[in-house]
């Protein structure tokens, strides 16, 4: 079904949701794994730079640390993922690397937002769907990391039976 996932993960609660149910999706369709952070370039964060001096490099430090340990993890069930770390507005920055892999999904997680921020987000955050060309499969499942564990063993053993026996 699915040749090549892309999962985003910033190490927030929502993206630690997205990197799992993408890790049980891509090893129940054998697929491949891809990794992206993306470290948001916000002029907020442009300012700061500007006042404190090593902001960027502290977060990009921080990102890094979170891909690391992503990968580490998905090797760990016997993944090989592949990840990159940029810089960028998510949406099109997600967009970009999707086309550029050939995803044919995208695994995000979902951020609760209230009523104000989505109101002063303004019109020029799209939504990731825009820039995306393939399936886009938002995360909302809560799942800890003791039900993964058990979820991957459970999907691994299935995918074991279903190879048929060759003699």
């Amino acid at each position: 079904m699915y040749k090549t996932i892309l999962l985003a993960y910033d190490g927030s609660p929502e993206g630690a949701r997205a990197l799992r149910e993408g890790a049980l999706l891509a090893r129940a369709c054998g697929a491949q794994v891809f990794l992206l952070s993306v470290v948001p370039a916000s002029v907020g964060t442009h300012i700061a730079e500007g006042v404190h001096g090593g902001v960027l490099a502290k977060q990009f430090q921080d990102y890094e640390g979170f891909l690391q340990q992503a990968v580490a993890r998905l090797k760990s069930y016997g993944f090989r993922p592949r990840a990159r770390l940029i810089m960028g507005e998510p949406a099109p920055a997600i967009g970009k690397v999707a086309r550029e892999i050939g995803a044919d999904l995208v695994v995000v997680g979902h951020r609760q937002q209230h009523f104000l921020s989505r109101w002063w987000s303004g019109s020029n955050q799209a939504m990731l769907s825009e820039y995306i060309s393939c399936s886009l499969l938002v995360s909302r499942r809560d799942i800890s990391l003791e039900e993964f564990d058990a979820e991957m063993l459970e999907v691994e053993q299935d995918c074991v039976l279903a190879v048929p026996d060759v003699q």
